[in-house]
């Protein structure tokens, strides 16, 4: 089955992905299943950035690896320019993940050690064939390099002799080698120094308007989702809260969970800091082994009423595309 929507370059429809708990030593048997991601459903646009943010735990590098068909997804689909990737044959999804790439969030572990830097980046245009000679290999590798704000002559250096920021820099000229359309970020600048951050955050800016390049920008820092991002979907426990542009979802929360979130974001005016509220939630983040019944959050929740734990809250567009999984709202 082939869907086409104007100007949608990524449909996760009712996507799934649950992780097996297995029991016994030589005969393993299942015995339940960790819900990662528990139906999500949403669309990335082309040339937009999606930020997703939520705590750790709450099934966000799972949605990101789901879409890229890192992991196999349980139930859903996911739809690439109209394509179906979950039913995909392994011979085409291998052609089609040129299109698709990642990058990692550990600048540190994410780099082979035993690579240069120039095999590290060249390595994908090998893979998929994407030149016939040395001569070839050696320019695109330079520019890439270049691309990125790196030495050309840094080529023959290995992970281990560049700091944190220079390495998430390989790790994002690797994910351009095979000219994508759509990155993954995986929180990619949580391990770097706030200064480095910036220039991470920049180059990104700077690669999307140069190759029309599209993100799933995945983080927790809710200041730097707010800079990157066109919209930003808010994910608990395995499922997608609240969804809204950027300036309508921070001047206008509607899920509780969302303006709990928002109320822990620092604010640079002192006077504005102490005189605001800020929302405390109580308890800890639920198992996603043993998740609870009806809305995922209200064990949590500040307004929770008993209907809250009987049904699963349907996830509705309250107008302005502002969508939110709440019957309180």
């Amino acid at each position: 089955m082939v869907q086409t929507t104007d100007n949608v370059l990524i449909d996760v429809q009712n996507m799934k992905k649950y992780f097996p708990v297995t029991q016994g030593v030589v005969f393993q048997k299942k015995v339940a299943d960790i819900k990662a991601v528990d139906g999500v459903s949403f669309t990335i646009h082309k040339g937009e950035t999606l930020g997703l943010v939520g705590e750790s735990g709450c099934g966000k590098t799972t949605t990101g690896r789901c879409i890229l068909q890192l992991y196999k997804v349980t139930e859903g689909d996911v739809y690439f320019e109209g394509e179906n990737l979950c039913t995909m044959k392994s011979t085409a999804l291998r052609s089609m993940r040129r299109r698709m790439q990642i990058i990692f969030q550990d600048p540190y572990g994410s780099l082979n050690p035993r690579m240069t830097c120039g095999n590290i980046i060249g390595e994908p245009l090998i893979v998929h064939k994407m030149v016939s000679n040395r001569n070839e290999y050696r320019e695109q590798v330079t520019e890439l390099l270049n691309i990125v704000g790196l030495n050309p002559y840094m080529a023959d250096r290995y992970p281990h002799e560049f700091s944190g920021g220079q390495r998430q820099r390989i790790g994002v000229a690797r994910a351009l080698a095979v000219k994508p359309s759509f990155i993954v970020c995986d929180e990619p600048v949580s391990a770097l120094d706030v200064s480095i951050q910036a220039q991470i955050i920049n180059l990104l800016e700077e690669l999307q308007e140069q190759f029309d390049l599209t993100y799933l920008f995945i983080a927790h820092d809710l200041s730097v989702v707010r800079h990157i991002s066109d919209r930003i979907a808010v994910m608990y426990l395995g499922h997608i809260v609240e969804l809204a542009d950027r300036q309508e979802l921070y001047e206008n929360p509607l899920h509780p969970y969302t303006k709990a979130l928002l109320s822990a974001v620092p604010i640079p005016d002192p006077i504005l800091e102490t005189t605001r509220s800020r929302i405390i939630l109580i308890g800890d983040v639920p198992s996603p082994l043993h998740p609870p019944s009806g809305c995922v959050f209200h064990t949590r929740c500040p307004i929770a009423i008993d209907e809250c734990s009987a049904a699963i809250p349907e996830f509705r567009n309250m107008g302005n595309d502002h969508w939110v999984a709440c019957i309180r709202v």
